[in-house]
């Protein structure tokens, strides 16, 4: 019982941290005068008067003067529009799919309302708002001069970061970082709950999280630690160190242990009151009559579930008032390294950020490029790239065993492994965004060759580098995975394709299709048995609401309908009719095959890259882009596009943006 007791209050203890958050939130408030600062009385002469405003630099002024033009082209032409056309269903009588644009109206440069904007274009540049059915419908030119003026929304807002999210360490990094602290298996994490991502991460702890690192941290400490009055293990005499000589201080000595414990695990020094939090725990222990290592055990157990280890936190505090702070050295290091390489920074970055010298644009490049060279960058891949060619869904995907034989777990993994291989060349050899669309190589071994026809000259278990001589395939688009990933069960999807490319690989919003549209398994079958998968599909194109989206999201499909459910060759579809793969884009791009398809969105490639870069900046930031970002990215997008568009250059440019190096303290 007393154990137990000891347990509950040094854990609770431990929890009582001051935290980031807490940091946060205890900042002095706009206006408030901290406890320990006097006031003058009232001076009997009048104040001096206010001094000058400094004068805008040139850069400044104008932008003044275009905010001042978008906000009188919002009054004169949008405010009009959105209440002609949209606010009878999405203001504050009625607010359709939860859209509603009276506040927007009133603020329209505020962040919260980008999403709005966003949907808005889309759903106005196809047609699909208004309604058909509504008498009142804009002309093409409102539509544009709508579209126009909402691309420049982003000027309206002021320079901020955005908000600035603690999160914990996913399960996935905090396997990685107890064993590269303590050299543990990181399967010692495999009983904590897969997180679900979408652009950022948990930052809660639920009852159950905190049960499994509880049970966690006593399985590490069983691991690294020896059984009390047993010789200590290596690692434990490197975490300990040497007891206190008889007549030393005890609390000196677990003081500098804490020290040195806090400073491992917490990725940075750890502030005097974190440590004072720490030897009070150690000082319950031996209240208790615990023995020295005893009391440490308890000690390096709070350490273990503490929000500093669970949590990336600053290391130091915001000067009071701040409302955008810099990143310190440490938690930049952290940051870095756990968006790379998904664990804690090694000794060649804590030692630039203890000498503050990791924030220095030359050093953090050259930081950049070390850390992808290193075999642990495949993190970079299995966190970012998997999530952004949503792969994740693979290993669990159903499909008709019956139909497709070959889908077995070997399958799977042999896929799954060839973006990632592909996707780390590009980013080890440099090469451009484009490479990732259009290549002549890929990574195969037996079992996946047996898809691309070549399991005579591909063979064994073992992933390898291959030429390839067929066009039609090289790149993402052609991956049996991603291919597979894309499909139903049983059949291929020419929709779920298209919505793919335009959405994870141009970049482009696709909204949503209609609520009363039949799948194609509820066709009339009578009626389409002897119908073709494509001309099934283009019955859409007879219902004026889904036909805006399908010209465009169509085309794109059946242009790589000569790949199968699995990503297999084929010049038939299931119905025995053949292959058309010939379409026409936007602006009159037509192709017939899968490789003229291919060369066709490699073309576009400024929007390739922009949309890799938003996709990274928001999973590096742990939120979506909104406001500010924008503006950010345009900058972004002129230095890559200097250099080709290339990887690393892209990548870098992510980690020494102005949102990545900054933080909002205040809201």
């Amino acid at each position: 019982m007393k154990a137990k007791l000891l347990l509950s209050a040094g854990l609770a203890t431990a929890w009582a941290f001051p935290c980031a958050g807490q940091e946060i939130a205890s900042a002095t408030p706009a206006g408030a005068v901290p406890a320990k600062v006097q006031t003058a009385p009232p001076s009997p002469v009048s104040p001096p008067p206010p001094a000058p405003k400094p004068a805008l630099s040139d850069e400044e002024a104008q932008l003044v003067a275009f905010q001042g033009e978008i906000k009188k082209s919002f009054r004169e032409s949008v405010a009009p529009f959105v209440k002609d056309y949209c606010q009878q269903c999405h203001g504050n009588r009625r607010s359709k799919g939860g859209i509603n644009f009276e506040a927007a109206l009133k603020n329209p440069g505020a962040a919260g309302f980008s999403k709005h904007w966003k949907q808005a274009i889309a759903t106005v540049m196809s047609k699909d708002m208004p309604p058909d059915d509504e008498d009142a419908q804009p002309t093409e030119a409102e539509r544009q001069a709508f579209a126009d003026w909402i691309a420049k929304l982003k000027f309206l807002s002021p320079k901020d970061p955005g908000p600035f999210v603690i999160r914990r360490l996913t399960k996935v990094e905090y396997g990685n970082t107890l064993r590269d602290l303590y050299g543990v298996d990181p399967a010692v994490a495999h009983a904590l709950p897969d997180e679900v991502f979408g652009e950022g991460y948990m930052n809660t702890l639920s009852p159950l999280h905190l049960e499994e690192y509880l049970g966690i941290a006593n399985e590490v400490l069983d691991k690294v630690l020896a059984p009390l009055d047993a010789p200590p293990t290596e690692t434990q005499a490197r975490l300990f160190g040497e007891a206190p000589a008889q007549g030393a201080d005890p609390r000196a000595a677990a003081r500098k242990v804490a020290r040195s414990l806090a400073r491992n695990a917490f990725r940075r020094p750890p502030t005097e009151a974190e440590l004072d939090t720490l030897v009070g725990v150690f000082d319950l222990a031996t209240q208790s009559k615990l023995a020295y290592p005893a009391a440490l055990r308890l000690m390096y157990k709070a350490v273990l579930v503490s929000p500093q280890f669970l949590f990336i936190t600053p290391a130091t505090e915001a000067p009071a008032g701040s409302k955008i702070v810099p990143l310190d050295d440490h938690q930049l290091a952290s940051r870095l390294s756990y968006l790379l390489w998904a664990t804690m920074p090694d000794a060649e970055l804590m030692e630039l950020a203890d000498s503050g010298k990791l924030h220095e644009p030359a050093v953090l490049k050259g930081q950049v490029k070390r850390l992808l060279l290193d075999r642990r960058s495949r993190a970079l891949f299995d966190g970012f790239g998997a999530q952004w060619l949503q792969l994740g869904e693979l290993e669990s995907k159903t499909f008709d065993t019956t139909k497709f034989p070959l889908m077995t777990g070997e399958l799977r993994t042999a896929m799954y492994d060839e973006a990632r291989l592909f996707f780390e060349s590009v980013v080890r050899e440099n090469r451009s965004v484009v490479s990732l669309v259009d290549s002549d190589y890929t990574f195969l071994n037996g079992t996946l060759a047996k898809l691309y026809g070549m399991e005579k000259t591909v063979s064994g278990p073992e992933m390898r580098k291959v030429k390839l001589t067929d066009a039609n395939r090289g790149g993402i688009l052609g991956m049996p995975g991603v291919l597979a990933t894309t499909s139903f069960p049983n059949r291929t999807s020419p929709v779920k394709r298209g919505v793919w490319v335009l959405e994870q690989v141009l970049g482009q919003h696709v909204p949503p299709a209609p609520p009363n549209v039949p799948a194609l398994e509820k066709q009339d079958q009578k009626a389409v048995a002897n119908m073709t998968l494509r001309q099934r599909t283009e019955m859409h194109l007879t219902n004026s609401v889904c036909a805006n989206c399908h010209k465009v999201l169509d085309p794109i499909g059946f242009g790589l309908e000569n790949f199968d459910a699995i990503g297999r060759w084929r010049d038939q579809d299931d119905t025995g009719g053949a292959i058309d793969a010939a379409g026409e884009l936007p602006g009159g791009k037509r192709f017939a095959t899968p490789k003229e398809l291919k060369l066709i969105i490699a073309a576009r490639s400024s929007e390739l890259a922009r949309n890799l870069t938003e996709k990274l900046l928001a999973y590096a930031l742990c939120r979506q882009l909104e406001g500010y970002d924008e503006i950010v990215v345009d900058r972004m997008m002129e230095n890559i596009a200097k250099d080709g568009y290339r990887m690393q250059t892209l990548i870098t440019e992510v980690v020494t943006s102005y949102p990545f190096l900054n933080r909002r303290v205040q809201n």
